[in-house]
């Protein structure tokens, strides 16, 4: 009672200033009711569940739901820095996101300023992730620590609101290229809701919701002890905490082969006027025809599709790329196709993508402006059924709907017939050469194979938008079957 009455004198002291003295002077008091005023790193643990972000099924579905058997973060606010890693198992069997159909994964993510990189592996070995650095930063600054700290120094604006009877101090800010965000601080000086936007390679501005409750005292650190989470309205995270270690011995290092890190792309030729563009861990094709180009695959960001987009023009001097072929609106997969309409390409999509696809592209990023938004451009995105054919006269491009997958029901594959080459993503992902064929063969090579037999398709190389090139006998060797 006497921490409202304390609200409603702090309101009624600065009304005759500025809004931005009056958020001041209200993250000054949270910032030292929290604990954020010493505090410079963060460690918290705990387990519940959570989402397979830009995984879902079907475009219209929720994002897959996975348990979190452990989750530890590390935060180090002055870098800035953070790391999260999570022991995953799966708790549907549909859906994207490297995480088996049995078992459980431990992995993770980190960036230090700059820089930003997946965790993997039983020794978490680091691999380049660029295209998550704004995210992983807005996780930094929606903490409630954090969340208090970047409102301090960006010229916050404050206003009060009612809910539910209560009255809640709303404090809004902009990291500039992170992310803009309102937090909600109770009477308490508690903060309990942050709600931002973050940039997202194929959603744009993006919203997400970040509930905290069940605080309690660690030293001079308030922390909550539940966090739940949603993005883009789709649950994201369910924490029970069970940890908490303020100023915890924090070190966040850039992995050298993080910080040397660019997009390469190399380019083979799979047959006349067919080029395998690898040199990262997602691929690309592209393919000539008379007067244009079309481009399966434009994964990861704009970082990714703008190199592989500029090796194409080498290649294939002269000719527009006038298709960008998506296999599937998993994010790594799709999160370059806003480069791809920027650069005039029309995308296509599988069916039960085209409106999920036309409603992203036309959402802006504000936030971190991409190529998209710099370019003006608007999305054109063709939907295709079951089959659809490319053809100049000369060539044929056929793509074709996989059915009956667990990855996603919008899943692409395309057929070459002349070259017999099919291209597909995480249908197939070949292992090393000379690998042994698994004990158990995947659910997923068997569906692939049973597609190509059922539409009678000729296949003799494939190119994985993961991997290798590789004959088609290595996929039936691995689905257990007779090419």
């Amino acid at each position: 009672m006497l921490a409202r009455i304390a609200l409603a004198l702090a309101l009624s002291f600065f009304a005759a200033v500025s809004f931005a003295q009056d958020a001041a002077a209200l993250l000054k008091k949270s910032s030292a009711a929290m604990g954020a005023d010493n505090l410079k790193t963060l460690r918290y643990a705990g387990s519940g569940s959570g989402g397979q972000f830009g995984q879902a099924y079907h475009p219209a579905r929720p994002w897959p739901k996975v348990n979190y058997p452990s989750y530890e973060r590390l935060a180090d606010y002055q870098a800035p820095a953070t790391v999260e890693i999570v022991t995953r198992s799966r708790a549907e069997p549909t859906g994207g996101g490297a995480v088996p159909l049995t078992g459980e994964v431990r992995g993770g993510g980190a960036v230090n300023g700059q820089y930003a990189w997946n965790l993997a592996g039983p020794v978490l070995a680091p691999t380049p992730r660029q295209a998550a650095r704004e995210a992983w930063l807005h996780d930094l600054w929606i903490t409630p620590h954090g969340a208090l700290m970047a409102a301090a120094r960006n010229n916050a604006r404050l206003k009060f609101v009612t809910e539910g009877g209560r009255e809640l101090a709303a404090v809004s800010f902009t990291e500039p290229g992170i992310l803009s965000a309102t937090l909600f601080i109770n009477d308490g000086y508690l903060v309990e809701r942050v709600e931002s936007r973050m940039p997202d390679t194929v959603l744009g501005d993006t919203p997400v919701v970040t509930r905290y409750s069940d605080y309690r005292g660690f030293g001079a650190v308030w922390f909550p002890m539940r966090i739940r989470q949603s993005i883009a309205g789709s649950p994201m995270l369910d924490l029970e905490v069970k940890e908490v270690q303020p100023n915890a011995k924090v070190e966040i290092g850039v992995p050298e082969n993080v910080r040397t890190a660019t997009e390469r792309v190399t380019a083979e030729k799979a047959a006349e006027g067919v080029w395998y563009l690898a040199g990262g861990s997602h691929h690309s094709v592209a393919i000539e025809m008379k007067d244009h180009v079309v481009l399966v695959e434009a994964p990861l960001y704009d970082g990714r599709a703008a190199a592989v987009m500029a090796e194409v023009k080498k290649l294939i001097p002269g000719k527009p790329i006038r298709y960008a072929v998506s296999s599937h609106s998993h994010f790594d997969h799709a999160g370059g196709l806003r480069a791809a309409v920027a650069e005039g390409a029309a995308v296509i999509a599988q069916q039960g993508n085209k409106a999920y696809y036309e409603k992203a592209f036309a959402n802006p990023n504000r936030i971190a402006p991409d190529l998209l938004a710099k370019s003006g451009r608007k999305a054109k995105v063709i939907g295709v059924p079951a089959k659809h054919v490319l053809s100049d006269g000369a060539r044929s491009v056929e793509i074709h709907k996989i059915q009956d997958p667990l990855h996603t029901d919008t899943f692409l594959m395309v057929y070459l017939p002349k070259e017999k080459l099919l291209i597909e993503a995480d249908a197939y992902t070949p292992g090393p050469p000379n690998a042994p064929a698994p004990a158990k063969p995947s659910p997923a090579h068997v569906n692939l194979v049973d597609n190509l037999q059922r539409l009678k398709l000729d296949v003799a190389r494939i190119l994985p938008l993961h991997g290798r090139m590789v004959p088609a006998s290595e996929l039936y060797t691995a689905a257990g079957k007779q090419l």
